[in-house]
């Protein structure tokens, strides 16, 4: 007996190491996850988009699934519970997406299966109940994601519409165009920041647009860039010069963008979770000097970016245990902006997550990091040297995302720059440690 007691000991401490190695710096406080629920005929997804709403000094999480719209009181974490259930107009194993917003006390729901509705959930009642006063496929059935521009009180859908909400619950159409391939999409006080697709990103001015005038204005496009993939979602930095966007593709980065002149937008950093070579990060909302990111497969990561050149991982959290990224499986949504600073995250499979983030403790390393390289001079006039631990491919972009030097297992090296047109360049360097790059000047 106390050989065997031993032997389940041992397993015990052995999963429990197991548990800390894929959680730094990030605290669960509160899970939930519905058993009863059905789950999509695609990967078995239960849940989707995560937001959160602040109603008489009480925080609440909202998350969607294929039943519909999951509102929780998350003031005391630890005793977090359901207060409210709104039924979507379409349920079962065909919803994969939901999506939400809220305005003046109103949330606004829209789903991208079936013949669906846009929903306006009462949340000013909570949390005594919550109350839909608006469920009508009358303006549209389906939208995969939806931005509220609140400044200017216009809601903006994927679909490429545009409505005011000067009455929250009778909204008007006032602009109707296609954005071109718009997978999702940012406002800010009519300027649209617009994740395109294969058609990369897309900077539009719709200041001037009405129901009398169906007009705007283009004021940026990044359509090639380093590392390019499936441009899926992305969020602003505080100051608006900075701009992070995803690629929902294997093994992409995401992309830290100079916006300062849409006239010239460039990537200035890669940043990555750095778990696997197939990694995706799906859904990220930067607040203050933080980016926090869901990746599908590896969870909550958090960025400090407040030099946005050289993002620096600080903290992470691993929803999804089965060890693969070969589907679309994990974290979906992430929401930072509760006042109490806790961050929620929902994941397509495990459910709700409320989580508290030590921002005092950066992490030591940053596992498959590149580090101990030398690249000079930067700004280089004629020759470029680099010097590397270990042998690694480098690769040199312009700032319209061609590749416009490659070399194969390199240690050291110098490239004649004087060749080079002047300007921005970023270098690339990948090795078995993972992948690193670097902003280069040639004069």
């Amino acid at each position: 007996m106390k050989t065997f007691n031993f032997i389940i000991f041992i397993c015990l401490l052995i999963a429990n190491l197991s548990k800390a190695q894929v959680a730094e710096n990030v605290n669960l406080l509160f899970t939930w996850n519905e058993d009863t629920l059905v789950g999509s005929a695609a990967y078995n997804n239960i849940y989707n988009e995560i937001w959160g709403v602040v109603v008489d000094n009480r925080e609440y999480a909202i998350i969607g699934s294929t039943y519909g719209t999951h509102f929780f009181d998350v003031t005391n974490p630890e005793f977090s519970f359901e207060v409210a259930v709104v039924k979507g107009r379409v349920i079962g194993s065909q919803i994969i997406h939901r999506d939400y917003h809220d305005y003046n006390g109103y949330l606004y729901a829209v789903c991208d299966e079936g013949v669906s509705s846009l929903q306006i959930i009462d949340i000013s009642t909570l949390p005594d109940s919550v109350s839909l006063v608006y469920d009508s496929s009358e303006l549209f059935e389906r939208a995969h994601n939806i931005f509220i521009d609140t400044l200017n009180a216009k809601l903006y859908t994927t679909n490429g519409d545009i409505y005011s909400l000067e009455n929250p619950v009778d909204p008007k159409l006032i602009y109707s165009t296609q954005l071109l391939n718009c997978h999702d999409i940012y406002v800010q006080n009519d300027t649209a920041y617009i994740n395109a697709g294969s058609q990369g990103f897309i900077v539009i001015d719709f200041s001037q647009t009405s129901l009398e005038n169906q007009t705007h204005e283009v004021l940026g496009v990044l359509a090639s860039y380093v590392d390019q993939g499936y441009n899926h979602s992305g969020w602003i930095t505080d100051d608006g010069n900075y701009y992070v966007m995803a690629d929902e593709t294997w093994g992409m980065k995401m992309k830290m963008l100079d916006i300062s002149d849409f006239s010239n937008i460039q990537v200035i950093a890669l940043i990555g979770s750095n778990v696997d070579v197939n990694s995706i990060p799906h859904n990220q909302i930067i607040n203050g000097n933080y980016l926090y990111t869901a990746y599908y497969h590896d969870g909550l990561y958090v960025h400090d970016i407040s030099n946005p050149y050289s993002p620096l991982l600080i903290g992470y959290f691993d929803t999804f245990e089965p060890n693969h990224h070969n589907s679309y499986m994990g974290a979906w949504g992430v929401y930072p902006f509760l006042p109490s600073g806790n961050i929620l995250l929902s994941d397509m499979q495990t459910g709700l997550y409320v989580f508290e983030v030590n921002y005092n403790n950066p992490l030591k390393t940053i596992e498959n990091h590149i580090e101990r390289y030398n690249v000079y001079p930067n700004p280089s006039h004629e020759i470029l040297n680099i010097e590397l631990p270990n042998e690694s491919k480098i690769e040199m972009f312009n700032i319209q995302g061609e590749r416009v030097y490659v070399s194969m297992n390199i240690k050291n090296l110098q490239i004649k720059t004087n060749n080079f047109i002047n300007g921005i360049y970023i270098l690339k360097i990948t090795n078995k440690l993972g992948v690193s790059v670097q902003k280069i000047i040639i004069e």
